[in-house]
């Protein structure tokens, strides 16, 4: 098989597609994931490779890659997906700041700070491309970003002279061994611990040292629970409140108009990440009325939203879902994978509950939507847009679209 740059752009006409697949007995839905962190950002995969490998093995079919700033993935996500036979979803994700939300300590999906708003984008074209204006403002961001991590560490610096001397964590040597372009927080807890498994033989000296940087602080993660004891070490000294805690600058998020005009620009979907409710019940003022919730999104300029079951009650996702869905929303479920902690790729609700087939088919469908969105993009027509509400026919026409297209997919990719 000869890969063009994008394989859709050799696909056949919508009416042709459904004509070859039209005596074929198509399942109502496959598994699928539309949300997944890779190594360009923080991920809790060791490479590449891991990914798909597991994605094959649990019976993805479609998996969107789902970055932090960067489309830096999307070849190696690619050529990755097509060996395995599964349909790749190109997306992207932002942290913005609404400043009036902000101001009255409304917090939208972010449940530590009012105002900060996570917000992605789906079904970008493939290649990537963006304006040079935008890319130069996307660029800028993330120079804010390196610039806080930089002063982060600068600060971890000096805690560790303090412990030893002999010790220093140095940027481009962290980016190099286990970040790609960014540097997220992430990163620095895994060179903290790092630092003392490659310095101290016994683990009992490693976790001595690493308590020692917390302050003195008892941990409760030992160093045989390496994703445990860094998601303490970033909690301890790099979260408000640590020692080398460094407030982000304003200039590191972007307004969410800027955010949906650069998605809309990189030929994607504008897509509101749900938080949902947390393992006591809690919401936020952002989203615990689903009523104007809708609104707020409508206003906002988006008909498309994505969970992380993984964090929900099932019941709670289930009347959630069945609200948006039945308003025209198109919604899509992922894991995130933006943790050390290994957790399977096949997405489900909390405590491990698998998802009902309603679920799941909504999901698919959500999928099924943002894969017609690119086929019809590849081929330089007219992609998912609504005009700012949703629209039921419209979304519709795009699962049926979407299933016909995947399906020729996997019944050509290794042909």
């Amino acid at each position: 098989m000869i890969v063009e740059d994008n394989i859709l752009k050799t696909y056949p006409s919508t009416e042709e597609i459904q004509k070859i697949l039209s005596s074929e007995n198509l399942p109502a839905f496959r598994e699928v994931n539309g949300h997944i962190h890779t190594p360009y950002s923080f991920s809790a995969f060791s490479g590449m490779e891991e990914i798909f490998s597991k994605a094959d093995e649990e019976g993805i079919k479609i998996l969107g890659i789902n970055d932090f700033y960067v489309a830096d993935g999307y070849d190696d996500f690619y050529k990755g997906c097509l060996a395995k036979g599964i349909f790749p979803l190109f997306n992207i994700e932002f942290i913005g700041l609404m400043k009036d939300c902000q101001k009255s300590g409304i917090r939208i999906n972010d449940p530590n700070n009012p105002g900060r708003i996570y917000f992605s984008g789906k079904g970008l074209d493939y290649p990537f491309h963006l304006d040079g204006h935008l890319l130069a403002e996307l660029a800028k961001v993330r120079e804010k970003t390196q610039e806080q991590l930089r002063k982060m560490l600068e600060k971890l610096n000096s805690i560790i002279e303090k412990i030893n001397p002999a010790f220093v964590l140095n940027f481009e040597e962290i980016k190099k061994r286990y970040a790609r372009e960014l540097v997220r927080e992430r990163h620095l807890a895994k060179a903290v611990r790092m630092l003392a498994v490659d310095n101290f033989s016994e683990p009992d000296e490693q976790i001595r040292f690493i308590e020692a940087l917390c302050g003195g602080k008892k941990l409760k993660a030992g160093m045989d629970k390496p994703a445990a004891l860094e998601n303490e070490i970033r909690s301890n000294l790099l979260k408000a409140g640590g020692a080398a805690f460094v407030e982000e600058d304003e200039e590191s998020f972007l307004d969410p108009g800027k955010i949906i005009q650069i998605i809309r620009n990189a030929g994607g979907i504008p897509c509101y990440p749900v938080l949902l409710d947390d393992s006591s019940g809690n919401f936020t003022e952002f989203e615990k009325d689903y009523e104007k919730m809708y609104e707020s999104l409508i206003k906002l300029g988006t008909v498309c939203i994505e969970l992380i079951p993984g964090r929900n009650d099932h019941d709670i996702l289930s009347g959630f879902v069945k609200f948006f869905y039945e308003r025209g929303f198109v919604i899509t479920f992922g894991t995130e994978h933006n943790t050390p902690e290994m957790e399977p790729l096949k997405v489900r609700a909390r405590g491990k509950k698998e998802l009902s087939d309603l679920l799941k088919e909504v999901s698919w469908k959500g999928a099924c939507v943002i894969a017609a969105h690119q086929y019809l993009r590849a081929k330089g027509e007219k992609g998912y847009e609504t005009g700012g509400s949703p629209q039921l026919n419209i979304r519709n026409d795009f699962e049926k679209l979407g299933r016909y297209v995947t399906e020729y997919y996997f019944k050509t990719i290794r042909q």
